[in-house]
């Protein structure tokens, strides 16, 4: 009989995975120079002083308008590739040979290859690449491979896309933030001694840095189901994390789809059919047209037709505000927490230059069982109790992290289901969504079916505004409330978050006198953690939600907003 081989020390595994990290490092051309050991706690300007000036510019450049300059022939691709290499500081000769060639076809042919030609994109771990790691956190999947590339990536490949940089994700990739045993913890560039949201908070942080103008993310769903040694396309693995958490912590932009619109063939995710909650792949950008051009890209492709469980469903986008008034619903808390001073005023920001725009109508909506809303999910994110994930991290040895503990070990909806208490849960699944979507349609006019609307509702709104969370980027380990962003995870609707401004210690601090009335202990929590010190400076940001499928008008009202109210205010 084979002797088994030594198990190595989980200790050993995390030096090899940073030493890796620390080689890509000092491949970067031309060598960055050292930085002080004493770094600020805001280090968004530091990239300024150590770039060039065209370096800068190039990646300060929104997507839109680089694929306009790489498409002109005024910038290579090349050119552009090096200047995010540097900014993110991270080398890998894949990304240089392939700008190299798209360049020597761009010389060859006089036109680019495709619609991301030469655009530089970062990639989520999580998203498999041929022959390199898929680890979800776990120090013991440090040998776990991709064995083909996904076939999201596939299509950005084919559209002339530059994959120049993989992202950190946190252990189980159930975090908020994203801290792992394997890579540290990433933190967020406005305050370093803050959470960069998770568990896309790699993607988050180096597009809030500005080393990646569009990156993919994921967001919350799914069940853990174990695989074998070698992750195949069809051997796929564990839940996924959030695109709109480190968007919103790091000033970018990020977009949940709807589910069954972009491919997830070939990630580190739940295996196919086990969709109690549906997890979606996405893009964080430094625009709203990068989210556009992500999705406009990837469905235009029709990969429905490679992956028979999408919908074939075309990307249509749509205007709004123009034959009839752009109608907002406002949610301005959830009933369980109340969002921190900085939040509420963005909300009260927003609202109010909204109010002043012939063409919108705002209409209150008041969150409905929100508190239900979390048990379901809760339920359903573990239905074999954690048992799976507690395993695969004493395979290793590595110790659970705190985060990891809040949401399996001490989060009392997580429990093995039998098939029976499965499909209870489901049912209350599709029971809530019916109230929900009953509630939406509510908030317009009953047509009669003498006017040939047959009874339908007509002139509902368009798009919900709401919190993106219950304050700005917390302090580690502290990212425990998850209903701002998880609520429209169950109902599978699709959400959309956006800077709007920063917190200010001065106009953010708690009048003299005030006494918060907690909604519910989690709301107690939550306004204990508020300072304005501590969070002066970051972003603030907030979200639109549509009803499923409405993807391009989510992107739509938001492209409107941002347009006619001058959103982010400065």
């Amino acid at each position: 009989m084979p002797r088994a081989r030594p198990k190595r020390p989980w200790q050993d595994i995390a030096r090899e995975a940073q030493g890796h990290r620390d080689e890509s490092l000092a491949s970067v051309k031309p060598e960055l120079p050292e930085l002080a050991d004493a770094l600020p706690a805001t280090i968004v300007g530091i990239p300024a002083q150590v770039l060039t000036p065209e370096e800068v510019k190039i990646t300060e450049t929104l997507p839109e308008e680089l694929l306009g300059s790489l498409a002109s022939g005024s910038l290579t691709a090349a050119a552009v590739t090096a200047a995010f290499l540097r900014r993110t500081a991270l080398a890998q000769k894949l990304a240089l040979t392939r700008a190299d060639y798209l360049d020597d076809q761009f010389r060859k042919h006089k036109k680019p290859v495709g619609p991301l030609h030469g655009l530089p994109i970062s990639v989520k771990e999580q998203i498999g690449m041929k022959g390199l790691r898929l680890c979800a956190g776990y120090v013991a999947w440090w040998d776990k491979t991709a064995e083909e590339d996904a076939l999201l990536l596939k299509i950005l490949w084919r559209a002339g896309a530059v994959f120049y940089v993989r992202t950190t994700e946190p252990q189980t990739m159930m975090h908020l933030e994203t801290d792992s045993n394997l890579w540290g913890v990433t933190v967020n560039p406005y305050n370093t001694s803050l959470s960069a949201g998770g568990s896309s908070g790699g993607e988050g942080a180096l597009v809030g840095l500005r080393g990646s103008c569009l990156g993919i993310g994921t967001d919350i769903g799914g069940e853990y189901l174990p695989h074998s040694q070698t992750i195949a396309l069809n051997e796929q693995s564990l839940l996924s994390g959030s695109i709109r958490i480190p968007a919103a912590h790091n000033g970018v932009y990020g977009l949940k789809p709807t589910a069954f619109r972009i491919p997830t063939t070939g990630w580190s995710s739940i295996a196919p059919g086990a969709d109690a909650i549906p997890s979606v792949i996405g893009p964080l950008s430094t625009s709203v047209a990068g989210l556009s051009l992500f999705m406009r890209t990837i469905i235009d492709s029709k990969p429905w037709l490679t992956e028979p469980a999408l919908i074939p469903l075309p990307w249509s986008p749509v205007q709004v505000a123009k034959d009839r008034a752009l109608r907002i619903g406002i949610m301005w808390h959830d009933g369980v927490v109340l969002p921190h001073p900085p939040i509420t005023r963005a909300m009260r920001m927003l609202v109010q230059v909204l109010k002043q725009r012939p063409k919108v109508e705002i209409v209150d909506f008041p969150a409905y069982l929100h508190d239900e809303s979390w048990a379901i999910l809760s339920s359903l994110y573990f239905t074999d109790g954690g048992t799976s994930d507690l395993a695969t991290i004493a395979a290793s040895g590595e110790p659970l992290l705190p985060l990891t503990k809040f949401i399996i070990q001490e989060n009392p909806c997580v429990r093995k289901l039998s098939l029976q208490q499965l499909g209870y849960w489901e049912e209350e699944r599709e029971e809530y969504r019916i109230e929900y979507a009953k509630l939406w349609s509510q908030t317009g006019t009953q047509g009669d079916n003498d006017d040939g609307n047959d009874g339908e509702p007509r002139e509902m709104i368009d798009v919900l505004l709401c919190p993106a969370a219950p304050g700005v980027a917390p302090r580690h380990n502290t990212s425990k409330y998850w209903g701002y962003t998880a609520q429209w995870n169950l109902l599978d609707y699709p959400a959309v978050v956006f800077p709007v401004t920063k917190v200010d210690k001065e106009v953010d601090a708690i009048e003299p006198g005030y006494k918060h009335e907690p909604m519910s202990e989690l709301d107690s929590e939550n306004w204990a953690r508020y300072d304005p010190d501590v969070f002066h400076g970051l972003p603030v940001s907030l979200q639109l939600v549509a009803r499923r499928f409405e993807d391009e008008k989510v992107l739509a009202v938001l492209e409107y907003i941002q347009r006619e109210m001058g959103v982010p205010f400065s």
